[in-house]
């Protein structure tokens, strides 16, 4: 499996995740595998590392945006964002600039082009921070 689907994986299970109550991931994984293609390691890695880390992404979302804050933001748009923010600041193999691009990749396949735009913007603020 490529690398760019693995992170779509760990973006839909990421994206399934906000609109589960219970916040149980396993079981979002298993249902997932069960029912649409198994979850790779590194897509359970990253969904897994988002979970603990919802807050401090929020945090920095809502520093960087200019116009709407995450209570706002649609929830492929706080996906994205989670899944590059994960990997911009805990993926050390991943570099800064491969991030962002495939964020703003997925954002313009699932969300729509003003998503990609804000997507780039955020994420571009936070790259030029660290």
């Amino acid at each position: 499996m490529k690398r760019n689907e693995m992170r779509e994986q760990a973006f839909f299970l990421t994206f399934e995740n906000l609109f589960e109550i219970n916040d149980n991931l396993d079981e979002l994984i298993a249902l997932y595998s069960d029912n649409v293609e198994e979850v790779c390691d590194y897509a359970k890695e990253v969904s897994s590392g988002i979970s603990g880390k919802i807050d401090e992404f929020n945090e920095i979302i809502n520093t960087y945006s200019k116009s709407w804050k995450v209570t706002r933001l649609p929830k492929v748009t706080l996906a994205v964002l989670y899944v590059a923010l994960y990997e911009m600041k805990y993926v050390d193999n991943v570099p800064v600039s491969v991030a962002i691009n495939e964020a703003v990749d997925l954002a313009k396949k699932y969300a729509g082009a003003s998503d990609a735009s804000y997507i780039n913007g955020i994420l571009g603020s936070v790259a030029r921070e660290k």
